[in-house]
């Protein structure tokens, strides 16, 4: 099988192909994800085009080594009626949005795009989970951006780690919340590329 690059510097992205078996290696995609979020104000739009510009940015990469593999990218966004949230910048903007996300369900979307390396057929998809947080007090908000899980993560959390004690409910894939739908990528490496990951 051709290896798998995963075009993300995401930790919790790395973690859930390790906890899945999936043999990976790393190529992070630099690009300016700035340049997206002012051309594209639709959510889902803005995370498909990131996940394909990072895909294309390690096909570049690869080609140049003359390197075979399959390439997966994504991006994920918080969507709060209708207001893009990405990560926070440091703890005082984790904070507000936090504070904007308590005692209500927001959107997660990540957008997901798959290529290979000497295929000019590059898939695209996306995947949207509801998530719904309890309210914490602003002392609880602080106490929990002080051991700076809100560090590179959409929303300023992550499901995986103590921010597990503050979600009251999720509506859809759980995967998803972490930074990859799972079960898509099981299914588009089947039918698109012929890859199982039962039998890697």
């Amino acid at each position: 099988m051709k290896k798998i690059i995963l075009a993300s510097k995401s930790v919790d992205r790395g973690n859930i192909f390790k906890h899945s078996g999936i043999p990976f290696e790393v190529l992070a995609s630099n690009i300016d994800e700035r340049e997206f979020k002012e051309k594209f104000s639709d959510p889902i739009l803005l995370v498909k085009e990131l996940a394909k510009a990072k895909a294309l940015y390690a096909k570049k990469e690869l080609l140049k080594k003359n390197s075979q593999a399959i390439i997966i990218a994504a991006d994920t966004i918080v969507e709060l009626n209708g207001e893009i949230i990405g990560k926070a910048k440091n703890k005082k903007e984790a904070i507000v949005i936090l504070k904007k996300l308590m005692g209500k369900s927001h959107n997660l979307i990540t957008g997901m795009a798959i290529t290979e390396t000497n295929n000019p057929k590059i898939f695209i998809d996306y995947d949207t989970t509801s998530v719904e947080f309890l309210n914490l007090s602003d002392e609880e908000i602080r106490g929990y951006v002080k051991i700076n899980e809100w560090k590179g993560r959409a929303g300023a959390y992550s499901i995986s780690d103590k921010a597990s004690l503050f979600i009251k409910k999720i509506n859809g894939s759980s995967s998803n919340v972490i930074g990859f739908p799972m079960h898509k990528l099981y299914e588009t490496l089947k039918n698109e590329f012929g890859i199982n990951l039962f039998l890697v």
